[in-house]
Parts: C-alpha cells; sequence; structure tokens
C-alpha cells in the first residue's frame, strides 16, 4: 500500500510546479506528476510499479475522487457507502465489504462531496446538510452533513451499469421470463400506463429503463427525474428534464411538479416520471388521465396493492380531494402495476405483474396476471422459482386492438 505521508509530499511539489489558480488541462496536470515521481523515485528507489501506481493514486486525489475513484472504475462494485472519514463499506455481486482504506482527513472527504455536487450546481452545507447529485457517468449520489450526520459526513454513490441493462441479460438472469418480457412490450408499445413499485435496491430504475426502450422510435419521450438516471438508447426525440434544488437565497427551486407540468406542453408521447415520492403524484396521474397513454413511472412500495395505498397518500399531499375522487383517479390512469423484489439470496426478480380492472364500491380492483412462484428446489442460499402465468387474462385489451397488437 503506497505510503499517505509520500503521496503528500508529492501532492505539495506538484502544487509548487503547477498553478492551480489558473485553469489546467489534464494533460498538464498528469505531466506535472509524471515528472515529481519520476524525480521522487530515483532517490526513493520506488519501483517501475510503485511509480505507476504513485502516479495514478496523486491524479486521483488531484483531479478525481481520490480513493473513491478505483471503486467507480471496477465495474463489479454497484454500491459506496462512505460512513465517515474512516468507515467506507461497497457492494459488490450483492455482498457487503468493508474496506481497509479510509480518508486522510474528514475536511478531505468533505471536499470531494463539494466537489460532486458543485459540478451538477447543487448546494450542500450545515444549512442544507442533505443533498442528491449524480455523478458524470449517470451514478446517483447522495451526501449528508453535520449537524444530521453525526458521525461524519456520509456519502452514498449507487452505481449503473456503463452499457444499460437489456431484456436479454434480465431473461438470462431468471429476473423476467421470456413470456412475460414479450407480454410487457407489447403493452408498452400499445401505449398502456405502467407503473413500477418495489422495496430499495428491487431494481426499479434499471426495470423502469429496460421498459422505456421498448418505446417505439418514432415517439417523442420527455424524461423527467429528480436526478437523471434513465438512459434510453433507442429514441433520438429525447427530452430529459431534473429537478433543481433551491439556491442560497432560499429561490430557483423546480420540482418534480413543475417540470411535469411544463413537460405537457412539449408535445410528448410519452412521459417517463423517474419516481414518485410525494404531491407530483397528482400531476402524474393528471397527466396519464389527459390523453399522454403509455406513460411510465416508478414508486418505493412492499406489493402492488401498497403502492397503491401509498399513491392514495402522495395526492393528498399536494391536494385536498375526497377520498374516493382520488381512486378514481389513479383507476382511470393506471393500467398494469408490476411489483420487484430483492429475495433472500439477494437476486431481484419481477414477482408480480398486476391488472387495474375498475374502481368499484369505494375500491381499485387489482388482478394479478403474472406471480412469482417458489418451486420446491429452493434452499435458504438460493431461490428456485419464475413467474407462473394465473387463471386471469387481460381485461382491458382495446389499446391492443387500437394498435393492431395480437396478445395471442
Amino acid at each position: 500500500m503506497i505510503d499517505r505521508s509520500l503521496m503528500n509530499e508529492i501532492i505539495a511539489l506538484v502544487r509548487q510546479r503547477v498553478d492551480f489558480k489558473m485553469e489546467q488541462s489534464d494533460v498538464s496536470i498528469q505531466s506535472a506528476i509524471d515528472e515529481t515521481v519520476l524525480e521522487l523515485a530515483k532517490e526513493r528507489l520506488l519501483t517501475n510499479k510503485e511509480r505507476m501506481d504513485l502516479s495514478i493514486q496523486v491524479f486521483n486525489a488531484l483531479r478525481r475522487l481520490d480513493i473513491l475513484q478505483p471503486l467507480l472504475d471496477d465495474q463489479d462494485v454497484t454500491e459506496i457507502m462512505v460512513n465517515g472519514p474512516e468507515k467506507i463499506f461497497i457492494e459488490k455481486q450483492g455482498q457487503i465489504f468493508k474496506l481497509d482504506a479510509c480518508f486522510e482527513s474528514q475536511s478531505k472527504l468533505e471536499d470531494i462531496i463539494q466537489n460532486i455536487v458543485s459540478k451538477v450546481n447543487r448546494v450542500v452545507n450545515e444549512s442544507n446538510p442533505m443533498v442528491d447529485a449524480r455523478l458524470k457517468d449517470g451514478s446517483r449520489v447522495n451526501a449528508t452533513l453535520a449537524p444530521v450526520a453525526l458521525n461524519g459526513p456520509i456519502l452514498t454513490i449507487r452505481k449503473f451499469p456503463e452499457k444499460p441493462l437489456t431484456i436479454e441479460q434480465l431473461i438470462d438472469w431468471g429476473s423476467i421470463t421470456r413470456e412475460v418480457a414479450d407480454f410487457l412490450k407489447k403493452l408498452v408499445e400499445a401505449k398502456y400506463n405502467i407503473f413500477v413499485c418495489g422495496g430499495t435496491g428491487s431494481g426499479k430504475t434499471t426495470f423502469l429503463n429496460v421498459l422505456s426502450n421498448f418505446i417505439p422510435e418514432d415517439e417523442r419521450i420527455i424524461t423527467i427525474e429528480d436526478s437523471a438516471e434513465l438512459r434510453i438508447v433507442k429514441v433520438d426525440n429525447l427530452v430529459s428534464l431534473e429537478t433543481r434544488n433551491a439556491n442560497v437565497e432560499g429561490t430557483g427551486q423546480i420540482s418534480m411538479r413543475d417540470l411535469i407540468k411544463t413537460s405537457l406542453r412539449m408535445r410528448p408521447d410519452r412521459i417517463v416520471v423517474g419516481e414518485v415520492r410525494g404531491e407530483e403524484a397528482l400531476d402524474m396521474l393528471q397527466a396519464m388521465n389527459t390523453g399522454h397513454d403509455g406513460s411510465l413511472s416508478t414508486g418505493h412500495a412492499n406489493s402492488c396493492k401498497d403502492m397503491l395505498s401509498r399513491l392514495e397518500t402522495m395526492v393528498l399531499m399536494g391536494a385536498d380531494i375526497p377520498l374516493n375522487a382520488i381512486r378514481q383517479q389513479i383507476a382511470s390512469a393506471l393500467d398494469i402495476m408490476i411489483y420487484l423484489g430483492r429475495l433472500r439470496d439477494r437476486s431481484r426478480k419481477v414477482l408480480e405483474v398486476s391488472e387495474i380492472i375498475a374502481y368499484k364500491d369505494g375500491e381499485i380492483l387489482l388482478r394479478p396476471l403474472y406471480q412469482f412462484t417458489e418451486t420446491s428446489r429452493s434452499t435458504k442460499e438460493k431461490v428456485v422459482g419464475g413467474l407462473r402465468k394465473t387463471d386471469h387474462i387481460l381485461k382491458h385489451q382495446l389499446k391492443c386492438h387500437m394498435a393492431g397488437i395480437s396478445l395471442d
């Protein structure tokens, strides 16, 4: 492992060589680092490998995210969790590990957090100690500082694959069956309004991205997110919108509700809302009810039925509307609900696909079309099973008929 004091010595010498008050290119910084390391290598008798490691780590410390950069470059790492400067955890292949590495100081960790949020025009400080942001590669970032965080700055980075996952990969991994994948593809093409729900880490955003890439290439899509994560690659006529927090003066905030409202004036064929968490649920439902068929969204819930209750609560956060009216709105707006889960063996699977039938006698009628069933071969360590078709068939098939799509 590289001696931190040696790294600090090199960093100090590089700062003497380069005027960091002026804008410098990565190439010039790397050149200064290489020259400095080469000079020290003669004095300290460093090997070629030690020289290369030093050069990389000093560059990461000066221009990247220091000790976090190798973790971001590792495609097998899916989550980085920093609990203060001395405790760093990663999720790799579904397992959580603690790293031996730590930050040089709390101020160094705070500098990295400021570096991340400033690049996406976000602010985090004592008066505004929580922030959501994203990295250039689309990774989702959450940072929390004192006085909210008691054990030092907290930084959580959710990484996403360099290439968006495809439905074929999900089928290969057993997350969904071919039959259900083909069924959902037809529903997306026929402009059914689909809502994806599940717990934290169940793969909602990934699955929403897969569904979004079923949308025909000649349509206009508006995506609306707190922090941009969706990567729709097939459609050229794509508009991506992202919320903005208030500035230091407390003004300039642009909410999900604002973006949904303005998206309706952009002539969308489809609206894709990354995740609804609050009062924007009302605007999403109204958009689906006013001719924007084929819209998609996600939300946190432990089942399809729970998601309906959460939507009711979120709508009530935005308007004082009778509960019966809310339920009628939900039943009219949504066609299909998909529930994802992360099972005990840490695999992520589609556990239920249900159709919203109607609003009747004060209740929203939900009917499962496919449900996940475990087989007798399942063990504590490995879940074996798959989606099974229920006795029900899709009741509302008018959109498929209008689109010329057969469900046979």
